[in-house]
């Protein structure tokens, strides 16, 4: 319980009981909890969801589309203090700066953000925010849970499957003390949280499963390994992924009872 309160401390602003004595190992054995702490996000996400895009409107109140859009995608910026979103920026900068390995590490670890990391970031919400408006409710509310709870299993995939790429930081306290026995029971409690969302949720879990493979090899033969900031960006990207895929299911769908 602890390990689990300490790393919903860390990756949100949720705060159940207030931890400040942490320790390498006590992030190290959260890692298996991540999918858990999705799980809470993706509660609040759905319930969010489900007010603003069913409940409300079965009451004949109709909020501006727009608006609960983007109510609904900053509501997970508000929640996880933007800490993916700097790693995902952080990560753009670095990996597409064509520098050398050396010079890349320097760049993500700057406080500033570069152009490399504000276009991509900005792209990102523009594509996710067309994905909300885009997808139809009942399919929003399903992904709204699932969205975090994918993402944090790619997180916890990249930190036990991939070596890490600097010497010491923030990260390396979670590689270090995480193993592949966190992953399998990150991945069991994944399964089992998405057994109520139907076959659209495994259909995302194997597409963030590809894509993470993807490109965490990809930043693994440019870094040597893998930093914070990429598993912030793996986490970020991966939501985008299961957004697109819940997006395709809702038109598939809409078309085949037309």
């Amino acid at each position: 319980m602890r390990a689990f309160l300490i790393g919903l401390q860390f990756l949100t602003r949720i705060a159940v009981v207030h931890q400040d004595n942490w320790t390498m190992e006590d992030f190290g054995r959260s890692v298996k909890f991540f999918p858990l702490i999705g799980a809470v996000l993706g509660a609040v996400y759905a319930a969010a969801a489900w007010l603003f895009f069913i409940f409300l409107p079965a009451q004949d109140i109709f909020l501006p589309l727009h608006f609960t859009s983007v109510c609904l995608l900053i509501l997970p910026i508000l929640l996880t203090g933007g800490l993916h979103c700097d790693g995902f920026m952080d990560t753009m900068d670095g990996v597409f700066s064509g520098r050398s390995r050396e010079r890349m590490l320097e760049i993500m670890k700057d406080s500033r953000v570069g152009s490399n990391g504000v276009f991509s970031f900005v792209i990102l919400l523009l594509f996710e925010w067309a994905m909300l408006l885009d997808t139809a409710p009942y399919f929003l509310v399903s992904a709204a849970f699932v969205v975090p709870v994918i993402a944090r299993l790619m997180m916890a995939a990249a930190i036990t499957l991939y070596p890490y790429a600097r010497p010491e930081g923030m990260g390396k306290a979670f590689a270090e003390f995480a193993n592949r026995r966190s992953l399998l029971f990150a991945a069991l409690t994944t399964l089992l949280l998405l057994l109520p969302w139907g076959k659209l949720a495994f259909i995302a879990l194997l597409l963030c499963s590809g894509f993470t493979a993807f490109f965490a090899h990809y930043v693994e033969k440019r870094l040597g390994g893998l930093t914070g900031d990429v598993y912030g960006a793996i986490t970020t990207l991966n939501e985008a992924v299961v957004w697109f895929t819940f997006l395709l299911g809702s038109v598939i769908f809409t078309y085949s009872i037309r």
